[in-house]
């Protein structure tokens, strides 16, 4: 039988390539998004195509106001789409970037990377656990960044390095339940994060290749499907882990 996963923040980049890699292993998606509507029905769409079900739903992850409503229409949805009270896997995904010196951020920047990458991730996965499924996944997205250290990521690598062990106490709490909880570490990849700074500025974009053993920065193909493959049966004893997937950055 198939699965569904929840993957917010999927209508572009790394949320939409892991929603339509998890749809190709046969399983059915909802993605959230924040305002890009026409973004989000165009994932669905081909998710679609591919022959899963799939539904968008509105969600701001940095407002912890809106939880209440999110997981009456997350209800719904699920009731109306699958006839089911709950879902399987959880991928908490949506983020952005905020790059400055420690000298220089503020503390409206500051805010925004707790608020969005770590209180977020904490009472969204606190408002969802009713509906997440005994023996289900959560994926927690981090960043090659907390391992090393690069110029201007200081807040944003702290919150992800709060997620990470964030990840460790909820696999512990919710063993008995079965669910098995884990950190996917992306390295630098080729997406609009920052503005598309490491897909759009040559230079930039060798400087982190010539750092990562495999000779070039990452794209999106290169975790979506590791992450739909984590979910998979295959992967159901990996627990409480931080798995990198860099290419071998800074090694």
């Amino acid at each position: 039988m198939s699965k569904i996963a929840l993957v917010t923040g999927a209508s572009r980049g790394l949320g939409r390539n892991t929603a339509l890699a998890i749809a190709r292993s046969g399983n059915d998606v909802i993605i959230t998004y924040q305002s890009r509507e026409s973004d989000a029905n165009a994932v669905i769409a081909e998710i679609t195509a591919l022959g899963r079900k799939a539904v968008a739903l509105q969600l701001d992850v940095g407002n912890v106001a809106g939880f209440g409503t999110f997981v009456e229409q997350l209800t719904g949805a699920l009731r109306k789409n699958w006839q089911r009270d709950s879902f399987d896997h959880l991928v908490n995904n949506a983020g952005h970037g905020e790059m400055a010196a420690i000298t220089d951020t503020t503390e409206e920047q500051f805010d925004r990377l707790v608020n969005v990458h770590f209180k977020g991730v904490f009472f969204l996965t606190q408002a969802l656990l009713p509906l997440l499924a005994d023996g289900g996944r959560i994926v927690n997205l981090s960043s090659g960044l907390t391992r090393v250290s690069y110029p201007g990521f200081s807040a944003y690598s702290a919150v992800k390095g709060a997620v990470e062990i964030l990840s460790l106490y909820l696999a512990k709490e919710l063993g008995a339940r079965g669910i098995a909880v884990n950190t996917v570490a992306p390295g630098a990849i080729e997406t609009d994060f920052l503005g598309g700074a490491v897909r759009d500025m040559p230079d930039l974009n060798k400087v982190f290749a010539d750092m990562t053993a495999l000779g070039r920065v990452g794209v999106p193909d290169d975790i979506g499907p590791m992450i739909a493959n984590l979910l998979g049966d295959g992967n159901r004893w990996i627990n409480a882990q931080r798995i990198e997937v860099s290419g071998g950055q800074n090694i």
